[in-house]
């Protein structure tokens, strides 16, 4: 058995993809499923969903491989989100409260006011923001009838989506997470490694709904055997950003990724050492083996492939994501329209959960063409805004590579201009599936079938690299614009 499952549960879709044993992917299966938006700033899955798509895609990409023998199952899935349910009968409470829902705005905001917030920095690496899992938690268990009677006397479990996907998985035998979701809970004492009671308590969660915490290398348990035909030891969890640093085998102190995905996330490796933000970043755990915590700095963007779906199913002026980069081409230069997604607020580094999107220097002439410039555009002007504060936090740029990966980052134009914003080079691997690829590491590493983390490292390939060309002042003039847009709308 030289054949790896992983599994890569996204915020949109719900991808399997079955890699061999020179970290191939042979086989994929991607399912679609719906966003439920109950109220502004409310972002629901229905957690049948998460479930159905992880199960159906699974069986397709193992069918498609030709039925290979799957030594073990890797897991990598977007963080935060939040599930409740039943311990005896696996029934959720509520729907699933997204990463991106901004629901808990005012009990953060009363949680800061009462000076909260330096516990949970001090704690977790984290802000008080309503991105993290913890107060979507407690948003359900004061919010669905009889649920703090329930968890209280120790019915109802809390997970983050690995663990969902695994207690299913695992026909509810293994209530378990890795500690990269954990670290994104604001629940996990990052240094301690464990659960902060301080925090809980305060937050009003027993302590008994939450799951186990291994390394992103560990035994999780075995599937069902009848889901597969056999039971298939899940050997490796990351959460998606992670597992992307993973990946790129992002291992070495000051190496940066950033993922072009729903949302887009830069992390930069700090080593053995949490080093905390003064520039309102998060600092996190990169990933957990033997024990022994790796940590980096994050900066989360809540829209970057989002924005392309907007100009989608929103505005309707493309039909597929891939329009977007002929449209982009073909837009005015002498107009400078600049979008601010802030459709579910702002991350880093401005944490502004109240505002919403806007778009500037609209004239008669705008249409389609400067909107999906302005939109791809946005992209790397927020990620500026990260690398940004990166450089602060770190003492400088020195020769900074920037490595990509993810849906967005197949965009010739979007990394060209990405690499022009930030003035810096922008490297995409010949893997872009690398947040797929650092779980199937994960697990296949653990199996004893892929190499260590040295030989993983030295399988990263380049496919190409983009250098700035833009003018110095033109990249100053447009990132002006840019931060004067985000003021505006701010104050809005």
């Amino acid at each position: 058995m030289t054949h790896i499952l992983a599994i890569d549960q996204g915020t949109t879709s719900t991808r399997a993809i079955v890699f061999d044993g020179d970290m191939r992917a042979i086989a994929s299966a991607q399912e679609e499923f719906p966003q439920h938006f109950p109220d502004s700033g409310w972002v629901e899955h229905d957690p049948g969903d998460l479930w159905a798509t992880t199960a159906a895609t699974c069986r397709a990409a193992i069918e498609k491989s030709g039925g290979a023998e799957i030594a073990a199952i890797g897991i990598t899935n977007q963080r935060e989100t939040t599930l409740v349910w039943d311990r005896s009968t696996g029934k959720p409470v509520h729907n699933a409260i997204v990463w991106q829902d901004r629901r808990t705005s005012s009990m953060c905001q009363t949680l800061k006011a009462d000076g909260f917030e330096e516990v949970v920095t001090d704690r977790t690496g984290l802000l008080l923001d309503p991105y993290f899992s913890g107060t979507k938690l407690a948003w359900i268990l004061d919010n669905v009838e009889g649920a703090r009677a329930r968890a209280e006397a120790g019915e109802l479990v809390f997970g983050t989506v690995d663990t969902w996907l695994v207690w299913n998985l695992t026909g509810g035998a293994a209530h378990v997470t890795d500690a990269t979701n954990a670290a994104r809970t604001m629940l996990y004492d990052i240094r301690k490694g464990r659960w902060s009671k301080t925090i809980c308590d305060r937050l009003g969660i027993p302590m008994s709904m939450l799951p186990e915490v291994r390394d992103c290398a560990a035994d999780f348990g075995e599937t069902r055997a009848d889901l597969f035909g056999r039971p298939i030891p899940i050997l490796g969890i990351a959460g998606d950003q992670q597992a992307a640093t993973v990946g790129q085998a992002c291992f070495e102190p000051g190496m940066l990724k950033s993922t072009y995905g729903t949302g887009c996330f830069a992390l930069i490796n700090t080593g053995d050492t949490p080093v905390r933000s003064q520039n309102r970043l998060l600092t996190t755990i990169a990933y957990q083996l033997d024990g022994k915590p790796t940590y980096a700095l994050e900066g989360s963007i809540f829209i970057a492939g989002a924005v392309v779906q907007w100009l989608r199913d929103g505005l309707k002026i493309i039909r597929e994501a891939k329009e977007t980069q002929p449209l982009a081409e073909a837009a005015d230069p002498a107009q400078n329209v600049v979008l601010v997604p802030a459709f579910t607020g702002l991350g880093a580094p401005y944490w502004n959960a109240e505002c919403r999107g806007a778009v500037f220097g609209l004239t008669r002439g705008s249409g389609p063409e400067e909107f999906a410039r302005a939109a791809l555009e946005s992209v790397g002007y927020q990620t500026r805004d990260l690398l940004a504060a990166m450089q602060a936090d770190m003492g400088g740029a020195g020769d900074a590579v920037l490595r990509v990966d993810g849906g967005m980052s197949a965009s010739d134009y979007t990394m060209q201009f990405l690499s022009d914003i930030i003035d810096a080079r922008v490297d995409r691997p010949k893997v872009l599936e690398t947040t797929a690829l650092g779980a199937a590491w994960l697990a296949g590493s653990r199996a004893g079938i892929y190499p260590d983390m040295d030989g993983f490292a030295a399988t990263w390939a380049l496919e190409r690299s983009f250098e700035p060309s833009m003018a110095g002042e033109d990249r100053d003039r447009k990132y002006a614009a840019w931060q004067r847009a985000v003021t505006a709308t701010m104050s809005f």
